[in-house]
């Protein structure tokens, strides 16, 4: 399936890394969901993806039918339910992840500061954007050094 590049996104990140086979089993539940995913009975050309052991991805083409408030909540309800089924939390928007060399991390919001404070992280230390809004965004957007993103906002005064 082809998704335009103005298709929604939402991304939503584990606390911890999945293993291989938490990936393959939680895959299976994005692929049944997206494709049993609907709006006002109209189906939605959705897709989820798992992205480095550690992000769920949900796209929807609006070009198709538009996703509503009854069928984001459906979204939600799902993740709360891979929530709970994989013992991982999903939710936590000051969970921040971080490229340190190929491996992707993360780090709830105090010991990402005093990650900063000791220059483990850095302007240039690749970060990840969550808040991305479609597909063009998601690949262009999402992995950023920390000087262009979002959290540069929020800890500029940390940064040497």
């Amino acid at each position: 399936m082809q998704f335009s590049e103005n298709s929604r996104v939402w991304v939503y990140q584990a606390d911890r890394e999945l293993s291989d086979r938490e990936v393959q089993l939680i895959q299976n539940e994005l692929d049944s969901f997206a494709t049993g995913w609907t709006a006002h009975n109209n189906q939605l050309k959705a897709k989820g993806e798992v992205r480095y052991n550690r992000f769920l991805i949900l796209t929807v083409d609006e070009s198709q039918a538009g996703a509503s408030g009854c069928s984001i909540d459906k979204s939600v309800r799902f993740i709360k339910d891979m929530q709970q089924q994989f013992n991982i939390n999903l939710l936590d928007r000051f969970n921040l992840a971080y490229r340190e060399g190929s491996e992707v991390l993360s780090a709830p919001r105090h010991v990402f500061e005093d990650l900063i404070k000791q220059g483990s992280i850095n302007t240039n230390t690749i970060v990840f954007n969550n808040m991305v809004q479609n597909l063009s965004e998601l690949q262009n957007k999402w992995e950023v050094p920390f000087k262009d993103s979002w959290h540069i906002q929020l800890f500029r005064d940390l940064v040497v």
